[in-house]
């Protein structure tokens, strides 16, 4: 029977924008690998806590010498608690950081729960008082990422996001090619506004999706490969359009905050972006060219829109929105004036946080501002899973166990102190980079490997910022394998690519990436003074 002859079977419509929100997607089923990790995550995440809090015990933890302590909290830790007591609160630190990373990556449990568990047991063991461990939901990035979305809602609410997206598609996406031209120009802008990787993701799918049926990419048995090039890029440009500014996500405030905690000086907005802003084109430029040229080459007929009239239905969705609104102009200038205070910071020193908790409130207050407490979409799941994060990261801190591990390393190898600072430099970055190949959280990475980076300086005598800062930048490449970040997610829920497509482009452009900041570390940044002249050898 025709499917349009019984009403009561409802008819996709390839073309309607609503069919590709967020909450309409199907959700992916775990395959067999991912259903073993969840069921032997518990059972190795216990028993790791049990082994290292119990039996195992390392000598480099039962030699900690106050000489060796470099966090300050650490030394007062040492000063109030004792030898022994210090040393006893390290190995309960590695126990619990252990099993969390391994609940982390299986997923067996909710993340935001792992991150309830890490809090509380943190608290029961003494590592941290509670004070401290609960103040992490107050964290400064906590509060951004929550201002953060406030205003991404007031983009989406208002429709001021959805307008320039579609606007800039009708005016220049001619034919396929411009098409993927105009989402590199409407990822970087948004990436300028938007703190939240997964709020760009959620106002860009609905119009890509449409963009993918018009040219005959339905996704499953009906791939092709302007569907893969244009869901594959787009997740690629959203991830490394966060990479060029240093509001771009919170794992690189975090990041930010934790150089100037080692260092004693602020990481500005124009530091980041001096620094970054040429990497991120080139790298997303660079992406383009292997997606279309070849990755990804469209095929004569892939060129063509398959579907009659579908640019038409993009401008009746455009039509929809009307006549520019003032909540809508109300919205750029609020955001004009947020983010020419977060780049100007040096001269006035205002926090990235507190700018963007003064365009919230003005976005919230009632007959002046723009969007209803009610209208704003905040992922508390996700607020929750930070918070976790961060006080696992204040643990690590006060055992200044990252530093001990890192100096016990180093000395069980022999490796003396006057190990080449490039050698040093291609293996942090390297291991910053391609973690992200297993861990989930861009978090959870800075929370673990700023900290190292921190200590390797710390321990061979070069500046922190020179090690940790290049370290920092390469914490958004999250786009090789779905689990690798919540847009990586999301956007595999659309069925337009396989796993092997997303590894082979993700993967090369992530080795491309590291060979880029590598060269960067011998031009661009020690133009800029993050690296030391002449270090490299390399020219």
């Amino acid at each position: 029977m025709n499917q349009n002859s019984n009403p009561e079977i409802p008819v996709f419509d390839p073309l309607d924008m609503h069919n590709y929100r967020i909450e309409k997607l199907p959700k992916r089923e775990k395959t067999g690998f991912e259903k073993w990790l969840s069921i032997a995550g518990p059972i190795l995440s216990i028993l790791a806590f049990v082994l290292f809090a119990f039996v195992i015990k390392l000598p480099f933890l039962q030699e900690i010498d106050s000489a060796q302590l470099v966090s300050d909290e650490a030394k007062k830790a040492w000063e109030k608690l004792g030898s022994a007591a210090f040393i006893r609160s390290n190995e309960w630190m590695l126990a619990i950081f252990v099993a969390g990373i391994i609940l982390w990556i299986t997923e067996a449990i909710p993340n935001y729960l792992t991150s309830l568990i890490i809090i509380v047991t943190l608290v029961l063991t003494g590592v941290l008082s509670e004070k401290t461990a609960y103040a992490q939901l107050g964290h400064p990035v906590m509060w951004l990422n929550i201002m953060s979305f406030v205003l991404a809602s007031m983009l989406v609410a208002t429709g001021v996001a959805k307008r320039f997206a579609l606007w800039f598609i009708l005016k220049f996406g001619k034919n396929a090619g411009s098409i993927f031209l105009s989402f590199i120009v409407i990822n970087v802008v948004l990436s300028a506004f938007i703190s939240a990787t997964t709020a760009k993701a959620a106002i860009l799918l609905p119009i890509f999706m449409v963009i993918a049926a018009i040219y005959g990419a339905r996704g499953g048995g009906n791939r092709n490969n302007f569907g893969r090039s244009i869901v594959l890029q787009n997740l690629l440009y959203i991830n490394i359009g966060a990479s060029g500014f240093l509001t771009g996500s919170g794992a690189n405030l975090l990041a930010a905050a934790l150089i100037a905690g080692a260092t004693g000086s602020t990481v500005f907005f124009s530091d980041w972006l001096f620094a970054m802003f040429p990497m991120m084109l080139g790298m997303i430029l660079i992406g383009y060219i292997l997606a279309m040229k070849v990755f990804f080459p469209l095929a004569p007929d892939e060129r063509l829109p398959q579907i009659e009239g579908g640019m038409a239905r993009l401008r009746q969705e455009y039509d929809k929105l009307g006549k520019l609104k003032a909540d809508e102009i109300k919205a750029v200038v609020i955001f004009l004036l947020i983010l020419g205070f977060w780049s100007t910071d040096r001269l006035h020193g205002i926090s990235p946080t507190a700018v963007a908790f003064v365009g919230a409130v003005v976005a919230l207050l009632p007959r002046i501002g723009i969007i209803r407490w009610n209208e704003v979409d905040i992922p508390w799941h996700l607020m929750l899973f930070s918070a976790g994060a961060y006080t696992l990261g204040s643990g690590l801190d006060v055992t200044d166990l990252p530093s001990i591990s890192v100096n016990a390393f180093f000395d069980h190898l022999g490796i003396s102190n006057h190990t080449p600072f490039w050698v040093l430099y291609l293996i942090l970055t390297g291991v910053m980079v391609f973690s992200a190949l297993i861990f989930q959280s861009k978090t959870m990475r800075a929370m673990i490997f700023i900290p190292i980076a921190i200590g390797v300086a710390n321990r061979f005598g070069f500046p922190v910022i020179s090690l940790a800062l290049p370290v920092a930048f390469m914490i958004e490449h999250v786009y090789v394998l779905p689990f690798n970040s919540k847009p990586a997610a999301l956007l595999y829920e659309t069925d337009q690519y396989s796993l092997t497509d997303t590894f082979r482009f993700g993967f090369t452009v992530m080795v491309i990436a590291w060979v880029m900041n590598i060269f960067a570390g011998e031009t661009w940044f020690r133009f800029l003074g993050i690296t030391p002249d002449g270090v490299f050898g390399l020219f």
